[in-house]
């Protein structure tokens, strides 16, 4: 079967459109920037991940566009980048902070020019202002102290909030291995193991059926550490009675999605099933709430009156859902303030999160918007609580 990713053909077309903001905004050129962990932008466009180091694309107003990678990632780049102009720049060098004092690095100026951008008194759009290191900020004023450097983020929010249908299909193949990975995990679990030899099954099933890294920091908490929004498992052994919290994950071509459900060692009774229970079905009233020309805030606000409404105001914690694609988690949230209306092909990880005095739960998974309502990726909660005998 061929591989299911993103086409060379589609970032040369994402080029083009960014190029096109940016002469909107009267930028000359903008410059994402991506880290390691955080490393949709320069991906996006570039096909690159960086390992250690940083790497960021520049895209002139004109279209052309190159990556830039740090010291000991040239020929890296060249053979995972989709950009055939590459450039090595010590400000995208590791956080280790060396010198490199024999090599004769490129700077901005270089980058700039090969790509059309000329004159210093210039307009520099920063596309990915968080990700932006304080090297990478300081070896643009350096190289361009008479520039204009301004915020351009919501360029890559436009551009990547409508997905395509390559990406989508790398989201729903993400969902059809992690339906593996959580079947494999509720058929290990008993008491006594811990939660990271659960991470352990669950990171064989995804690497055997496809996936090139996990999505996200495999999940898997048990009692108290379920109240965590985000956490990290670690060597408690799951014992009769717990509540495990999964959050399984599998990146396909870098695209993230994640299946998130609580599983009971035993039966759920009383006020914990009612708070698993409520969890549950505010996820299924969001989800019947999506749909196009929809008003994003107006689903958040209802959503928080829906905890308030049944006495769980004290354990809210966040809206309703999350964008999700190169990251399992981008742009844009539904919130209160979320003033956008829902469009056809956006994808949401639907995440609804409750934490109680003693734990907490999740039930998420991934939607795309459509006309008349929402597509869901997965059917795998609707399994509803799992609860195993033990």
């Amino acid at each position: 079967m061929e591989r299911i990713c993103i086409p060379d053909y589609e970032y040369k077309e994402r080029i083009a459109k960014a190029a096109k903001m940016v002469q909107e905004k009267g930028l000359d050129v903008m410059v994402v920037s991506s880290t390691e962990s955080d490393y949709a932008n320069a991906r996006y466009f570039s096909g690159f991940w960086p390992l250690f180091e940083r790497a960021g694309v520049a895209i002139s107003a004109t279209g052309d566009a190159a990556l830039m990678v740090g010291p000991e990632s040239a020929i890296f780049a060249k053979d995972f980048g989709k950009i055939d102009k590459i450039f090595v720049l010590k400000e995208f060098r590791e956080s280790a902070d060396p010198s490199y004092p024999e090599l004769h690095a490129d700077t901005f100026k270089d980058v700039f020019k090969a790509i059309g951008v000329s004159g210093d008194k210039i307009k520099i759009g920063l596309g990915s202002y968080v990700e932006c290191t304080l090297p990478i900020f300081e070896g643009l004023k350096d190289s361009y102290p008479e520039a204009e450097i301004v915020k351009c983020n919501d360029i890559m929010v436009n551009l990547r909030k409508i997905k395509s249908a390559n990406e989508l299909a790398c989201i729903k193949e993400g969902f059809r291995i992690i339906e593996l990975a959580t079947e494999e995990v509720i058929r290990n679990l008993k008491p006594g193991v811990t939660e990271l030899e659960m991470v352990g099954v669950a990171q064989k099933v995804i690497y055997e059926n496809g996936a090139e890294y996990e999505g996200l920091p495999m999940y898997v908490f048990s009692e108290e550490s379920t109240r965590h929004a985000i956490s990290r498992s670690r060597y408690r052994k799951i014992g009769k009675g717990d509540i495990v919290q999964l959050n399984l994950s599998a990146k396909i071509d870098g695209y993230s999605p994640s299946i998130g459900l609580p599983v009971v060692m035993g039966k759920l009774e009383g006020e914990r099933r009612e708070l698993v229970q409520f969890c549950l079905d505010a996820h299924n009233w969001t989800e019947e709430r999506i749909k196009a020309g929809v008003m994003a805030s107006d689903i958040a606000k209802d959503f928080y009156k829906l905890y308030v409404d049944n006495g769980y105001k004290d354990n809210f914690v966040y809206g309703p859902c999350h964008g999700t694609g190169m990251i399992e988690v981008e742009a844009p949230w539904m919130e209160t303030i979320s003033d956008y209306p829902l469009e056809a092909n956006m994808t949401f990880q639907v995440d609804t999160f409750i934490s109680g005095p003693t734990f907490g739960c999740r039930w998420e998974k991934g939607i795309a918007v459509a006309e008349n309502g929402c597509i869901s990726m997965t059917d795998y909660l609707k399994k509803g609580i799992i609860e195993i005998d033990v």
